[in-house]
Order: structure tokens, then C-alpha cells, then sequence
């Protein structure tokens, strides 16, 4: 296990050309669109659970329905440390921007055909096994999607503003979210009874298509990143096993990675897909007022990610990450205190006080993506962590939430959850992190 080597001082500060500036845009844009179809998905998915539910599993038991549904989100994820791996290979062999080409096509055709799948039903148990199987292909592409989108934005990045610009990656998946929650409620709205049921819910999966085409053409429209091309020195120093190099000279931030990320990942996904459905399910808040509430805590939070950033640039990555564990342990529980009164008040309120914890985090983690590891195997190094951790928790949190809920009886349950995960994320920041906000992205910074 090799020892995480301390921060190198970053290359001063350069004053980007127009050019540059408007190259680094571009970066951020083609970066950002496979995290918003990505994160579309996953939101439309949690948000129509309850109507896909019936769809395709029995009727008679609606939260073993309800379960099963999510259980699928968590069976697919599990697949995602290997799709991520392989994709991870593919990016530090063929560059980031070949292979971020075609994980974005996979991930729009795999989401349109769940608009188009027969339902139980019709087929009866094939229904399922079907949606099952699109969601492990899908997962496997989006293991490696995620973390060669942040690689390439913090590769174009200017040194010193890295965790500014990757909030941006981090906001494309809360605006997917976000687009997910408006078209499900504006879905629910348009089409409701008997047509949602039957023919209503496809209609939002299909639109991943002509997102996916855009994505398509804003990634052909760059280049490939500056810090791929010097540290492989134009193909002459490409790791042939990046995997292997990986695991042999990276293990310590990769496990480093995933002690900090299982914490965010069991926060934002208790919020933007759990929470809702306990309002509705549990506390009998109308469906739209639950949507609406959480669509207004990411909207709130989307603008200040950017704030978090210039903030984590100035001041560091600990002490941010710090921040972030202890106001999950003394907010969360707060949060779902206030949201108990069942009001729609008490629902923006509850998930307002949720997101103090989101802004300490999101971005931060993100940036540590990238900045963690070196550039010749970051994409092979960051999706081991990305998928060891919060691809995992990503996916079983919606439905360890529901259960936890369910067996208990409160809330609270998910608190202590997450508040085991935030000890964990402070015990390795404190003790095993190295600061890396002013360190250098070279290719060879955490080898030996």
C-alpha cells in the first residue's frame, strides 16, 4: 500500500486566455450533459417508483411492490464496480473523450427502453428480469460515466479554481435531479389515473434519446484534455494495465476515497429519493407537495455549489469535509424532526436545514475524485473508489431507507445510518487524508 505523498505546490496561477476560458466552458458543458441524462434517469426512476411499481411487479402488496422497485436500482449497482472498472481501463488506455462518447449513448438508449418495455401484466415475470437487466447495463456504463466527466472538467481545469469548476459537474446531476422531480410531477399532473398508469410514466423515460444526441454533440466538439495528453506524452507513456498500476499505487487514496464518499452518498440519496416518498407514504403529504418541496431545496442548494467551491479553493478539502460530517450528525436528525409536522412548510423547511450538510460536501468529494488520484490512471483509480462506495450506496440507500423505515418504525433509523457513515468519513479525513487543494495533477504525484 503506498503512502499518499504530500502536496505539491500547484503551478501558479495563469491568467486564461478568452480562448482558454471559453475552451474550459466547453469542457464543463460536454463534461457535465452524461451526469444530467444520468442523474434524469435515476431521478425520474425514484420519483415514479410508486407508479412503476404496479407496472412491473404484483399489486397486492404495495411496499413489497414499492421494495422490489428499488431493489432493482440496488442489484444494478452492484454491477457498477465492474462496468466502472472496465470503463476506467478504457479511459486511461483511449483517452477521456473517446470513451465518454459512447458511455453517453448507452446510458440514453438503455433509459429510453424502459419506456418501452411490456409491463407485468402483459409478460409477468420477463417484465421485471427485463427491467433488471437494462439497469445492469446501464449501471455498468454509468460507473465509468461519472468519473471520466469529473476527470475531464478538473483536467481543463485552471489549478487553483478546480473545485470551482467541478461544483458545475456536481450541479449538472442535481439539475438532472431536478428535471427528473419537474417532468415526474409534471407527468403526474398531465397524466393521472388510468393513463399514467398505463401508457403516462413511459413518456419521461423516452426523452433521454434526444438528450443523449445532445451530449453527443458537445463532446465532439472538444478536445481531449491537456493533462491527458502531457502525461501521456502523446501515447508513448500510456499505462498498458492501468488497473493493475492502480491498485499497486493508489490503494491508499482509493480506500481514503471511499471512507469520505459512503457518507454523501447515503445523505443525497435519503433526500432527493427516499424523502419524498416518506412524506407522501408515511407522513400522507399530497404527492406534488412532497416533489415540489424537494424540487425547491435543489434548486436553493444548485447556486451555492459554486459558493462551496471558491470556499474549498481558498481554505482546503478537510476542512470542508469535516464540516460536512459533523452537520450531518447534528442537522439531520433536525431536519426530519421539523419535516414531521406534515406541512408543506415543514417539508421545504425539513429539507433546507438537509442541504447545510449537501453544501460542506457535494462538490468537495467530487473534486477529491480527480485530485486524489494521478492523471495516468485517474480514471481506472477513480472508478475502483467511485464504485467500491458511493455507486454502491447510491443504489441500495433508497431501499436500506424504505426497510429501515418499515422495521422500525421511525425516521431515525435513517439518521443513525448515515451518522455511522459520518464517524467513518471523520475518522479517515482526520487521520489518513492528505490536503490536496494546492497539490499538483501529475501523472506520477501519489506512485512509489
Amino acid at each position: 500500500m503506498s503512502a499518499v505523498a504530500p502536496p505539491t505546490a500547484a503551478a501558479p496561477t495563469e491568467a486564461a486566455d478568452p480562448e482558454k476560458r471559453k475552451a474550459i466552458r466547453r469542457a464543463i458543458g460536454a463534461g457535465s450533459i452524461g451526469n444530467f441524462v444520468e442523474q434524469f434517469d435515476y431521478g425520474l426512476y425514484g420519483y415514479l417508483a410508486p407508479i412503476l411499481a404496479p407496472a412491473f411487479f404484483p399489486a397486492s402488496n404495495p411496499t413489497a411492490a414499492v421494495l422490489s422497485t428499488y431493489g432493482i436500482i440496488a442489484i444494478a449497482c452492484l454491477f457498477r464496480p465492474l462496468g466502472g472498472t472496465l470503463v476506467g481501463r478504457w479511459g486511461d488506455r483511449l483517452g477521456r473523450k473517446k470513451t465518454l462518447l459512447w458511455t453517453i449513448v448507452v446510458m440514453g438508449v438503455s433509459t429510453a427502453l424502459i419506456g418501452a418495455l411490456p409491463t407485468y401484466h402483459r409478460i409477468g415475470l420477463v417484465a421485471p428480469l427485463l427491467l433488471l437487466v437494462i439497469r445492469i447495463i446501464q449501471g455498468m456504463v454509468s460507473g465509468g460515466e461519472y468519473v471520466g466527466a469529473v476527470a475531464f472538467v478538473v483536467e481543463w481545469a485552471e489549478p487553483r479554481r478546480r473545485a470551482y469548476y467541478a461544483s458545475y459537474a456536481s450541479n449538472s446531476c442535481f439539475l438532472g435531479i431536478l428535471a427528473g422531480a419537474g417532468t415526474a410531477a409534471l407527468t403526474s399532473a398531465v397524466f393521472q389515473g388510468e393513463a399514467l398508469d398505463s401508457y403516462g410514466w413511459r413518456i419521461p423515460f423516452l426523452l433521454a434519446l434526444p438528450l443523449s444526441a445532445v451530449g453527443v454533440w458537445l463532446r465532439k466538439r472538444i478536445e481531449e484534455t491537456p493533462e491527458f495528453v502531457r502525461a501521456t506524452e502523446d501515447g508513448t507513456r500510456v499505462v498498458k494495465a492501468p488497473i493493475r498500476e492502480a491498485l499497486r499505487s493508489q490503494l491508499r487514496p482509493i480506500l481514503v476515497y471511499c471512507g469520505v464518499s459512503i457518507m454523501l452518498a447515503i445523505l443525497s440519496y435519503s433526500w432527493v429519493t427516499f424523502y419524498p416518498e416518506y412524506l407522501t407514504g408515511t407522513l400522507g403529504l399530497p404527492r406534488w407537495m412532497a416533489l415540489a418541496s424537494n424540487a425547491i431545496s435543489v434548486a436553493v442548494l444548485m447556486p451555492l455549489l459554486p459558493l462551496a467551491g471558491k470556499l474549498s479553493d481558498r481554505i482546503g478539502r478537510k476542512p470542508m469535509l469535516i464540516t460536512g460530517a459533523v452537520a450531518c450528525i447534528v442537522l439531520v436528525p433536525l431536519a426530519f424532526h421539523v419535516g414531521e409536522q406534515a406541512t408543506f412548510g415543514a417539508a421545504v423547511a425539513s429539507q433546507l436545514i438537509y442541504i447545510v450538510p449537501e453544501f460542506f460536501l457535494t462538490g468537495i468529494v467530487t473534486v477529491c475524485l480527480a485530485e486524489l488520484f494521478a492523471t495516468r490512471t485517474r480514471f481506472s483509480a477513480g472508478a475502483m473508489a467511485y464504485n467500491a462506495s458511493f455507486s454502491i450506496f447510491m443504489g441500495i440507500t433508497p431501499f436500506v431507507a424504505t426497510l429501515l423505515v418499515s422495521s422500525f418504525g421511525t425516521i431515525y433509523a435513517v439518521w443513525v445510518y448515515l451518522a455511522a457513515a459520518a464517524l467513518l468519513a471523520l475518522v479517515v479525513v482526520s487521520a489518513f487524508m492528505t490536503e490536496t487543494y494546492r497539490s499538483h495533477l501529475g501523472a506520477d504525484k501519489f506512485a512509489g
